[in-house]
């Protein structure tokens, strides 16, 4: 979503009008999706022939680079039809995200199909967000490219900061893993120096104690460190 709003700025600085703001970005995003869809389709076909064949030739394979989901897909449609037909874009694009008439949704993030992964719920903020900069440009009389260039710079920093949120959080959630298999890689240790710690743990009450508190404390902490990750990670999203 950071790449589709300073798409929108650039086109907007470069004077393009809003009606025909909507139509270039479908045209990049549409095109690119239904001939990623055409791709898939000939590669699949391409897989099933050879596959009789025995020739063992794969199909071609498409890259390309950003690519909307079916839900930012949705709402970029109807922001065109909008833009094409001369109503509002910020009303077309509140009723599409919120699933229902303007203002009478369900919420924001009901057209991303109920989900509640970070990705779809940071995109139907960002298309609420988008909406209300282009009700800001129109209320104010401010240069739209100007806000939606700032809206831009906003959001790329809101990427910089999870990206380092992610790297900071690598090294605790790395921890959580080692302690969690210290210690059954501790057993197999003992087992590898000639020491039975099956035999101490299992054959008096003592060692099934300390075997149950074991695994008890392991589990616990596992599961309390974490949701002190997931806290971190989620603070801010």
């Amino acid at each position: 979503m950071t790449v589709v709003v300073q798409q929108l700025a650039a086109l907007l600085k470069g004077g393009r009008t809003p009606a025909r703001l909507w139509d270039e970005l479908w045209v990049l995003y549409g095109a690119e999706a239904a001939e990623q869809g055409a791709a898939v389709n000939r590669t699949v076909d391409a897989s099933v022939r050879a596959s009789v064949r025995g020739a063992g030739r794969d199909g071609a394979q498409v890259t390309s680079g950003p690519v909307l989901d079916p839900e930012s897909l949705r709402v970029l449609a109807a922001a065109r039809a909008a833009a094409l037909g001369g109503s509002s874009v910020a009303v077309a694009i509140r009723r599409t995200v919120s699933g229902g008439p303007a203002g009478g949704g369900s919420g924001a993030g009901a057209a991303f199909g109920g989900a509640v992964s970070v990705r779809a719920g940071r995109d139907a903020r960002v298309w609420g967000e988008l909406a209300a900069c282009f009700d800001t440009a129109e209320a104010s009389g401010c240069p739209l490219a100007d806000v939606l260039a700032r809206f831009a710079a906003h959001l790329e920093a809101e990427d910089d900061a999870e990206g380092a949120r992610q790297t900071a959080l690598a090294g605790p959630r790395a921890t959580i893993r080692l302690l969690t298999w210290l210690p059954v890689s501790g057993l197999g240790l003992g087992l590898l120096l000639g020491v039975d710690p099956m035999a101490t743990l299992l054959g008096n009450p003592w060692g099934l104690l300390a075997l149950a508190a074991g695994v008890v404390l392991t589990a616990a902490g596992r599961v309390w460190s974490s949701k002190l990750v997931r806290a971190a990670a989620g603070a801010h999203s």
